[in-house]
């Protein structure tokens, strides 16, 4: 049994604090991300990480810098991970977020999880050569490995749980509005 100064923390997650932040969030929900990108010659870019604003007004200054490039092979420097790669490692670390917040809420420590995810892009729709091909993948799969102390059933619900509410999963899972303005300079 925990003492009274004790906290309750599985998998590295605190519960009171994942608790609370739930309970916040169902009275500021908002949640606001900004990246700006810019190009660095050739195919290489750099991203960096602005704010994270809560609804409740506070800012979480973020300084972090991403960078993409793409392959010799396809005219890049291969210097950095290409913007396929940084997206399906988005869409991983997000849903990773949801299995390990998932078996934390129910006291299922986890020996490990990984989650492996493809895809196969068509360059005839990048390129503009077929009007029958689009330029983004057709499908993504992905195979999550997971082990802990939970029973397959309890998995099985934080698989579905991770499914209906990953933001990644769900932005990758249904069309998003894109709402694009240009500014030439």
């Amino acid at each position: 049994m925990l003492n009274p100064v004790q906290k309750a923390i599985v998998n590295d997650i605190d519960l009171d604090r994942l608790t609370q932040l739930v309970a916040d969030s169902a009275i500021t929900p908002a949640l606001g991300f900004e990246v700006t990108t810019k190009w660095d010659g050739q195919f290489r870019s750099e991203s960096h990480v602005g704010p994270i604003r809560f609804g409740n007004g506070d800012t979480v200054i973020r300084d972090f810098v991403i960078k993409a490039d793409e392959p010799e092979e396809i005219l890049g420097s291969n210097q950095s991970p290409n913007p396929q790669e940084l997206l399906m490692a988005a869409l991983n670390a997000c849903m990773t977020v949801g299995y390990v917040a998932g078996a934390a809420k129910r006291g299922i420590t986890l020996n490990s999880l990984e989650i492996v995810t493809n895809g196969t892009l068509d360059l005839r729709g990048f390129f503009a050569l077929s009007d029958a091909v689009p330029p983004g993948y057709p499908k993504l799969e992905y195979v999550v490995r997971i082990s802990g102390d939970g029973t397959r059933e309890q998995f099985a619900e934080i698989h579905a749980e991770v499914q209906a509410t990953s933001p990644n999963y769900d932005n990758l899972a249904r069309a998003i509005r894109m709402e694009a303005k240009l500014e030439v300079h």
